[in-house]
C-alpha cells in the first residue's frame, strides 16, 4: 500500500511539472496542454479504480461518502420527476414465532437518472374522402405546414440542431455523428440548411429584441473577435461578434433583462452605429477605442467596466513587483467588498450604497490614480499605456456612473 502511495506521489509530481512547462510554453504547445487535461483525467479516473480496489463501497465508508455528497451537493431538483423503486424483503413472516412482520420504518435515497435522446418519426396521414353517389369531389385535410417545406425536420428537431450548435458549442460534423450512431445519414451541409432557414424565421424576434433594447435608458455592450471561415482565402479570419445585454434588473418590478447579439465582418467604429441608431442613456462599455466616437455625438454617456480597469492593473502586479498596481488592486478590491454587501438588494437600496460608500472611495482613487499618472514623464506616457494614465484621460465620470 505504502509502495502504491509513493508511485503515485512520484506520478502527481511529474503531471505539476509538466503543467508548470505547458503554462509558460505560449500558444506553441497544445499538444501538450491536451496532455496534461489527459493525465489529470486519468489520475482521477485511476484513482477511482483503487477506491474500489480497497474496500471503499464498504458500509462505513458509504456513510462518509454519502455525508460528503449531503454538504457539497445538496438536494436533487424538486422539479425533475420521481421514479419510486421499492427494494422490500421476499417473507414478511418472523423467523421465531411465524408472526407477520409490520413496517416499523423505512430507508430512501436518490439518484440522478437520464433517459438517453430518442428519435421518433412522426407519420401524418391525411385520408382522403368521396362520395359514392355523385364521386365528383374528394376531400382531405390541408397538409399542416412546416417550418422547412419539403424536407425531414419537425420544429422540436431543428430547435435541437440550434441547441447543440449554439448553447452546448456542438458543431454540426459532430452533430452528423451522433445522428449516425442511431442508423440517421444526415450531412453536415443538410444539417447547415436547417439552420440557415431557422435563422430567416427568427429574424424578426431578433429585431425585436433590438428595438426594445435601443428603447432602454442602460445598455451594456461588448465586443469580441471570432474566426470566420472563408473558403478558399487562407485560414479563418478575423470579425467581430457583441452581445448587447441589458445591464439589468434581473428581477424586481422591473422588465427583465434580455440580451441580443450583433454581427459585423470588421470591428470598425462605424459598426457601432449601425448596431446602436437611436440610442439614448448610458452605455456600459470596456476600453474600446470605438466607443468614444459613439459618445461625441452627445446622445450617449459612457460607463467605464470596473473589471476591464482592474484588469489592466492585476497584469502589472502578476508580471512583478508593482506598487502602484497593488494599491490599485487594494482601492479596486473596496468597491467589490461593497458590492457582495449589497448584491440582492433593491435598485433604490443599491444606489444609496453606491452612494454613501463607494462614491468617496471612487473619489479618492481618481485622484491617485491623476497624480500619479501626472508624475510620469511624457515620453513615458507616449511609450507604453500605463492603466493609471488611461484612467486619467478617460475621467472619473465614466467610471463613477
Amino acid at each position: 500500500m505504502l509502495l502504491a502511495e509513493g508511485h503515485e506521489s512520484e506520478r502527481l509530481r511529474q503531471i505539476i511539472k509538466e503543467c508548470s512547462v505547458i503554462a509558460l510554453a505560449g500558444k506553441r504547445s497544445r499538444f501538450l496542454r491536451s496532455r496534461c487535461c489527459w493525465a489529470s483525467r486519468g489520475c482521477r479516473a485511476g484513482r477511482g479504480l483503487r477506491r474500489g480496489r480497497s474496500g471503499h463501497n464498504s458500509p462505513e465508508g458509504r456513510a462518509e461518502r454519502a455525508r460528503k455528497r449531503r454538504n457539497n451537493r445538496g438536494a436533487l431538483p424538486a422539479h425533475l420527476p420521481r421514479i419510486e423503486v421499492v427494494v422490500d424483503i421476499d417473507d414478511k413472516t418472523c423467523a421465531c414465532c411465524q408472526g407477520e412482520l409490520h413496517q416499523i420504518g423505512e430507508d430512501k435515497s436518490e439518484r440522478l437518472d437520464m433517459v438517453p435522446a430518442q428519435f421518433r418519426v412522426v407519420v401524418t396521414r391525411r385520408p382522403k374522402y368521396a362520395c359514392r353517389a355523385c364521386e365528383d369531389d374528394v376531400l382531405q385535410a390541408e397538409a399542416p405546414a412546416r417550418l422547412i417545406e419539403g424536407e425531414l425536420p419537425t420544429e422540436a428537431t431543428v430547435a435541437q440542431v440550434l441547441v447543440s450548435k449554439y448553447a452546448d458549442h456542438l458543431p454540426l460534423y459532430r452533430q452528423a455523428q451522433i445522428y449516425a450512431r442511431q442508423g440517421i445519414a444526415l450531412d453536415r451541409s443538410t444539417l447547415a440548411d436547417w439552420v440557415g432557414h431557422a435563422a430567416f424565421h427568427l429574424r424578426p424576434l431578433h429585431e425585436r429584441l433590438l428595438t426594445v433594447l435601443r428603447a432602454r435608458s442602460k445598455l451594456f455592450a461588448d465586443e469580441t473577435t471570432v474566426p470566420v471561415l472563408d473558403p478558399g482565402r487562407g485560414p479563418p479570419r478575423p470579425a467581430s461578434s457583441g452581445p448587447m445585454p441589458v445591464t439589468g434588473p434581473w428581477g424586481g418590478l422591473d422588465p427583465p433583462g434580455i440580451a441580443a447579439y450583433v454581427y459585423a465582418p470588421d470591428g470598425k467604429a462605424e459598426r457601432l452605429f449601425s448596431h446602436l441608431p437611436g440610442f439614448e442613456g448610458v452605455l456600459q462599455v470596456d476600453g474600446y477605442t470605438a466607443y468614444p466616437k459613439l459618445a461625441d455625438r452627445g446622445k450617449v454617456e459612457l460607463a467605464f467596466c470596473w473589471m476591464h480597469m482592474r484588469r489592466n492593473f492585476y497584469e502589472l502586479a502578476a508580471a512583478g513587483p508593482a506598487p502602484i498596481a497593488s494599491e490599485a488592486l487594494k482601492h479596486i478590491a473596496a468597491f467589490y467588498a461593497i458590492e457582495k454587501e449589497i448584491r440582492g438588494r433593491s435598485p433604490e437600496e443599491r444606489c444609496l450604497a453606491w452612494q454613501q460608500k463607494c462614491r468617496p472611495l471612487a473619489d479618492a482613487f481618481d485622484a491617485s490614480a491623476t497624480r500619479q499618472a501626472d508624475s510620469h514623464q511624457p515620453e513615458d506616457q507616449a511609450r507604453c499605456r500605463h492603466p493609471l494614465r488611461s484612467l486619467a484621460l478617460a475621467g472619473a465620470d465614466a467610471l463613477h456612473r
